[in-house]
Parts: C-alpha cells; structure tokens; sequence
C-alpha cells in the first residue's frame, strides 16, 4: 500500500486541453524555406551574381568570426600565469567586440537575400580557422593561435573587400573594412605586444 505521503507524477493524459490562445503550440514541425547557398530577389540595385557572390564570401568571414569569437572565449576561460587579469579582462573585450562583427556579418547576408551561417556545427564544417586543442595551452600559445586566426580573416577579408567594390556591392565592402578589417588590425597589435620578450621584474 502507498504511503499518504508518498507523491506520484501527475498523468498530463487525464487533464483536458486548455482553451484559448494561452497554450504554447509546443513540438512543431516544418520544411525548410530557403536552402543554404541561396539569394532571393531583394530590390537594393545589385545583380542576382553580385549579390550570390557577397553572401558566399560573407558567409565564409562569418564562419570564421564565429570560430575567433570561440577562440577568445576558450582562452578568456582557460588562462593562466603572472598575466591573468590583464588578459583576462583583454580577451573578453576582443570576444565582445568580434561578437558584434558576427551579427553585423550576418544581417548583411540577410539584407543581400542570403542565408546566414547561424549554427556554429555548421560554421566549423567551412571555417578555415583550425581546431584548438580540447584542453590548455600555454599563454604564448593560446596568443599565437587567435593572431593565427586575425590573420587568416583579414587576408581573407581584404580580398572579398576588393572583388565585393568591383562587382557594386559597397555595403558589404564598407562593412568589411570598416568592422572586419579594422577591428582585426587593432586587435592583433594587442595580442602581438603580449608575446614581446620583455621580462615582468628587472634585477
């Protein structure tokens, strides 16, 4: 026999529906309305190719943005040393910063008809930033690895700036190298004066 004060889960099965617009329309399913590598036609003034074209190479920075974003994450998280604090507080900064270029990347797909990179098992699938290790690297080697990466994205973006100006599409060019570009240049002179062998006492 059950004690009084035994509980038992309650059987959702035997409560009746709820009427009305207050239930959540929970477990819903549906089909894919615009494939992944598609432009739709949008009336900002530029040519189905120029704009199929901004969204692949945008696509492509976005990637790996979101991949350097992760990358300043992980080693914000994992740091260690006489350093901490300073870079501590440095990474999380640059992590904001690049977080802000990855929403500004894909809106800028959107706009031009596109479909953003928005999963990031989808982003590491194109990115052409290489996987970290799973566990801790030294400092210098966790510095090295994101300047590995600004540099990677700004060859990238200087190239996709330059064909995106020659096909029309100056948004996307502005975007690069106003946010893109810019960003990863200050960024990198940051993370490069760490590694300067310069001893932390003088005797």
């Amino acid at each position: 026999m059950t004690s009084p004060s035994a509980t038992t889960a309650p059987d959702d099965s035997r409560q009746p529906p709820v009427r009305g617009g207050t239930q959540p329309l929970l477990l819903q399913k549906g089909h894919e309305l615009q494939p992944f590598g598609t432009v739709k036609q949008l009336p900002i003034g530029l040519s189905y190719d120029a704009r199929m074209y901004g969204c692949q190479r945008l696509n492509r920075l976005l990637a790996d943005t979101q991949m350097l974003y992760g990358l300043y994450k992980k080693h914000h998280w994992l740091l260690r040393g006489a350093t901490f604090y300073q870079l501590h507080l440095l990474l999380d900064k640059h992590a904001v910063e690049q977080l802000a270029i990855v929403d500004a990347l894909a809106e800028r797909v959107q706009s031009l008809g596109g479909v953003a990179v928005g999963d990031a098992r989808h982003a590491a699938e194109i990115t052409q930033v290489p996987r970290p290790p799973d566990g801790v690297e030294e400092v210098p080697a966790m510095l090295s690895r994101l300047l590995q990466a600004h540099e990677t994205i700004l060859i990238d973006a200087r190239d996709a700036a330059t064909r995106l100006a020659a096909l029309g599409d100056d948004g996307s060019n502005d975007l690069i190298v106003s946010s893109v570009i810019r960003n990863g240049e200050t960024q990198a002179w940051f993370l490069a004066e760490h590694l300067v062998d310069t001893p932390l006492t003088r005797i």
